[in-house]
């Protein structure tokens, strides 16, 4: 039987942000900001990092750039992950010094397009040989992918509900 409600767009859209937005300011950022702790730069509303320069070389006429703290290092001094890769089995203890090199070399990689991915825990534990946090959850499925790639293995991706947080398990035995 089929049922009275009409189909609109928003009966099939899914709503990602059911904080509606609460944990964004409620304006942009003034331009140009550096963050004091990286020295990431805040220019044409996105953050770019502090050894590429666009954001020096285009306006020398903007004011002084404001000191401020960028979103990755406000997420580091909270502890708030959105991602995690775990690693385990007997291959990774026999080249673990590979592996972590890959991994920090990958994180290198990826902030040259996005300096707010970063890595911010690397911890050894019981369960896993290895649990790397990082601030996005692109940046955790990115090392997942470069670990499938370099030393084939079982890549397992799982994501929170609304994709807020992935959890990458890598092993290989």
């Amino acid at each position: 039987m089929p049922g009275k409600r009409k189909y609109t767009n928003a009966t099939f859209t899914k709503r990602v942000d059911h904080e509606a937005g609460r944990h964004r300011p409620s304006r942009s950022m003034k331009e140009p900001a550096v963050c004091g702790d990286c020295g990431a730069v805040y220019a044409n509303r996105r953050w770019t990092a502090a050894n590429t320069g666009s954001g020096d070389q285009q306006h020398k006429h903007w004011r002084p750039p404001e000191v401020t703290v960028c979103p990755a290092c406000a997420q580091q001094r909270t502890g708030e992950p959105r991602g995690f890769v775990y690693l385990d089995g007997a291959f990774f203890v026999t080249h673990h010094e590979e592996i972590e090199q890959l991994l920090r070399n990958e994180a290198e990689r990826a902030a040259e397009d996005n300096p707010l991915a970063r890595i911010m825990e690397w911890k050894r534990g019981d369960r896993h040989k290895l649990t790397v946090t990082t601030t996005t959850e692109h940046l955790a499925q990115r090392l997942g992918h470069a670990l499938e790639k370099a030393f084939s293995g079982r890549a397992h991706y799982d994501f929170s509900h609304e994709n807020k947080l992935a959890r990458v398990s890598w092993q290989r035995e």
